[in-house]
């Protein structure tokens, strides 16, 4: 049995968790699988036959695969026919998530419930004489082939994106970058996150919110727009919730406080923004270790950020980048190159020979002589 942890339990997961399986398995069963009547396969029931009225989707991705799909009767009359199945996911939940495992993220968790897949083959059910894995490669050879071509298992929108550089899916809200304001986008919805296209260009990627009516705020789409209007960066939603996911740091903090105190409110939260900006192309831990530098050295513009982000991440033998703690640390202060000295440094050496004056000195010369003449012709 292969499993997989999902944020949410609507159609997207349910196809996720198939492919999950299936490409686990290494193919697809010849014979009928057996399902129970949830909303994500079955529109509705015919009375107690085991006619379904399946949905679109589910009948496009069974076709893809070559499913073919057996439902259980509906109630206590159908009890019976899934006990093995209900007892097995019985025992993997008292065995593995009894407590609760403590993880930071559903691919932490979702690597665990692999281990546990793994280590759940080798046992043996019962007192049968062989492991769940050695039952199964006799059934392996058996197993159709996969598809080659791939099927989408995301939900597919198309909304508009309103003033707020947001767009709406089912019922929470999302960003985008600003320059997409006014236009339609089309929004690929998986079980645990989305992703937004701009055309065929992915424009944005989101972890799916659950609880209804939330709102996922990302700084980075917004900087275009603060970068003109830096007096909103502030008090924005997008910067408290690049505090809370931990994107904006106490470094962070520090560095734009003392270039406030510089340059003034405006000129110093644009350089924050500029150093924002940065990164799109400068990892995270590498801009981080490059604003504690410059805040140690007192250099509190973007150029110097961006050579000591880049000068980190050129030196592999060091110690790993700073860290909010390093400010804290009694530290000694750090030598800044800044951006023209590094650029003096890197030129190439000069061969050319040094400049002489002697073709001047001639032209004097000659000067001379002639007002002498002219002096005596006077006379």
């Amino acid at each position: 049995m292969q499993r997989s942890v999902f944020a949410s339990c609507g159609q997207e997961a349910f196809f996720e968790g198939h492919v999950h399986a299936l490409r686990t398995l290494g193919g697809v069963p010849r014979s009928k699988v057996r399902y129970d009547n949830l909303k994500a396969a079955v529109a509705r029931v015919l009375g107690l036959s085991r006619a379904r009225v399946e949905t679109d989707r589910w009948i496009a991705f069974k076709s893809h695969f070559g499913l073919e799909s057996f439902y259980c009767r509906p109630g206590i009359d159908g009890a019976h026919e899934k006990g093995g199945v209900e007892g097995q996911i019985g025992y993997f939940r008292r065995d593995h998530f009894t407590p609760v495992p403590e993880v930071a993220s559903l691919s932490e968790l979702n690597e665990l419930v692999e281990q546990w897949d793994q280590h759940d083959g080798r046992r043996r059910i019962g007192s049968r004489p062989r492991t769940i894995d050695e039952y199964f490669e006799v059934e392996r050879p058996v197993l159709m082939p996969l598809p080659e071509e791939l099927f989408e298992t995301g939900r597919v929108f198309t909304p508009r994106v309103d003033r707020y550089s947001q767009i709406a899916v089912r019922t929470n809200r999302y960003s985008v970058p600003v320059r997409l304001i006014g236009k339609r986008v089309r929004v690929v919805l998986h079980a645990s996150h989305l992703v937004v296209y701009d055309k065929s260009v992915e424009a944005a990627r989101h972890e799916r919110l659950i609880a209804k009516g939330s709102c996922r705020l990302e700084l980075d789409h917004y900087l275009e727009a603060l970068i003109r209007k830096p007096g909103a960066f502030p008090g924005a939603t997008a910067l408290d919730q690049a505090r809370s996911a931990d994107k904006f740091t106490p470094v962070h903090d520090a560095w734009w406080a003392a270039a406030v105190k510089a340059h003034g409110d405006t000129e110093g939260t644009r350089a924050l923004i500029e150093v924002l900006l940065m990164a799109r192309h400068i990892p995270h831990e590498y801009l981080v270790a490059g604003l504690a530098t410059a805040l140690r050295a007192g250099a509190l513009t973007a150029d110097a950020v961006a050579l000591e982000a880049r000068k980190a991440a050129q030196t592999e033998d060091e110690p790993a980048p700073a860290t909010s703690s390093a400010l804290a640390t009694g530290q000694p202060s750090a030598t800044v190159t800044f951006l023209h000295e590094w650029k003096l440094s890197h030129l190439p050496p000069d061969t050319r020979p040094l400049p002489s004056v002697t073709p001047d000195d001639q032209l004097l010369r000659r000067r001379a002589s002639g007002g002498d003449h002219r002096e005596g012709e006077a006379q």
